[in-house]
């Protein structure tokens, strides 16, 4: 049956061609993509293609971006989606603010005596809602390997976790999903999480402590772990692993062991690009 949008999709993947040998440098610094098949690969690229068409890129003084940072920003930003068919995920916004460098966000916070306090703050990622996605350039560099950090899935997690609402850790689940059982799951590792640090603050934690911040906060660290360091996820929370591959409908931990059996010292950025 004939699709203006999928027609349109198609003339966007027509008039946009990825050169091959930029699209080789994207693999070469995304070992995260390392292991995928051909054909989610060629998924991943034509996905990235079209949401540089859909979102701007809006740079501020002192930075610019060549054909092949474009791209691997946006690799990383469709790489959850890859396996959730065609629905807009990202809609609500339609700019990536990127700066050269960590920027100052000026917060606000009342506390218990009704008393407010104002400081900026020092960030390396933001999502409004209903408002764009910013980003520190050196984070998004950062990102890409197997190393439990991810500023690109992070706040787009948070973009997911609002589509329904004001960001609160519960993005919008499929119909095969139950939303007590990623309560239950989600809230007890939350708790766990919490309980560790208030019995010592500075706490070596399985996964970053930051995840503790809210339930919100936790669901955007839990991504980035899903797709960056999904063993140590799955042996810290078995149970928040498992929600999230089903909502994001992947196995990263599968595919991670893969290319362990394959190349044993598999695991580095390093190893990963030399292998």
């Amino acid at each position: 049956m004939w699709s203006l949008k999928a027609w349109r999709r198609r003339r966007t993947l027509e008039r946009n061609p990825v050169d091959p040998e930029q699209w080789a440098e994207v693999r070469r610094r995304l070992p995260i993509i390392d292991g995928l098949d051909d054909i989610e690969l060629q998924h991943l690229r034509e996905r990235a293609v079209l949401f540089l068409h859909d979102k701007h890129l809006t740079t501020l003084p002192g930075l610019e971006l060549g054909p092949v940072e474009r791209l691997l920003l946006a690799v990383q930003a469709q790489l959850p989606l890859l396996h959730l068919g065609d629905l807009d995920w990202y809609q609500g916004f339609h700019e990536i603010v990127l700066y050269p460098d960590d920027f100052l966000s000026p917060q606000r916070h009342r506390d218990a005596s009704g008393i407010e306090h104002e400081w900026d703050d020092a960030r390396s990622g933001e999502a409004w809602q209903q408002g764009p996605v910013i980003l520190a350039w050196p984070g998004v560099e950062a990102s890409g390997g197997w190393e439990g950090y991810n500023l690109v899935i992070h706040e787009l997690a948070h973009k997911l976790d609002m589509l329904e609402g004001g960001a609160n850790g519960l993005p919008p689940l499929h119909r095969d999903m139950r939303v007590q059982d990623w309560a239950t799951a989600m809230q007890s590792a939350y708790d766990q999480l919490n309980s560790e640090l208030d019995a010592d603050p500075d706490a070596e934690t399985a996964i970053d402590p930051y995840a503790a911040e809210d339930p919100a906060e936790f669901f955007a660290v839990t991504s980035e772990y899903f797709f960056t360091a999904p063993d140590l996820l799955a042996q810290a929370f078995p149970e928040v692993y498992s929600q999230l591959a089903r909502f994001y409908r992947q196995d990263t931990l599968a595919r991670l062991k893969r290319l362990q059996a394959e190349h044993p010292d598999y695991r580095t950025v390093e190893n990963a690009t030399n292998g």
